[in-house]
């Protein structure tokens, strides 16, 4: 079941769920806007001959109020809000309508399981042929709630717990299988 609305402030108010900063105006009829954030990290071309799965890639980090993205450029991002979900509640990251139709694609891998707590990194691509100017601050997704039919047993606790921060991919301490 998504959350509305009224559900979501009821269970801010309450402590069960954490967003913050968090104005009232971020939360829409069935999700919460999120806000780009200062921080982002871009692959180091030019000491990575091939990204792997082993080892860890090599990162340039990035603090600014504008980012442009050139034309078919990836860049991690990261929201403003720090989220905190119960072990009842799972997310749905999706990007703004308004900002697909110009072009860019954000992603998180889509999915934020129940128990995470942290900053949301964002995996941004610009499908366009012109760069995209990008300022922290502004709307650029939005999370979707859902109850589990029952509270996890194992909350999330993985790599990601915590992160704050764009933070790249750490799929090199996943165990071979």
């Amino acid at each position: 079941m998504v959350l509305s609305d009224n559900t979501i402030r009821q269970m801010l108010a309450s402590g069960t769920l954490k967003v913050e900063p968090l104005e009232d105006g971020q939360i829409q009829p069935a999700s919460i806007d999120l806000r780009l954030g200062r921080f982002f990290l871009k692959v180091d071309e030019n000491c990575t001959e091939c990204i792997t799965m082993k080892q860890p890639l090599k990162y340039i980090e990035l603090e600014r109020d504008e980012i442009v993205i050139p034309p078919q450029s990836f860049l991690l991002a990261t929201t403003m809000e720090y989220i905190k979900l119960p072990g009842g509640i799972t997310g749905f990251v999706e990007g703004r309508s308004s900002i697909g139709r110009m072009g860019l694609f954000i992603q998180n891998a889509g999915w934020v399981d129940a128990g995470f707590e942290g900053e949301i990194t964002l995996e941004l691509f610009n499908a366009n042929r012109l760069p995209i100017r990008l300022e922290a601050g502004r709307r650029i997704c939005q999370i979707v709630l859902a109850q589990l039919d029952k509270e996890a047993d194992r909350p999330y606790s993985g790599k990601y717990q915590y992160q704050r921060g764009a933070v790249g991919s750490r799929i090199y301490l996943d165990k071979n299988s």
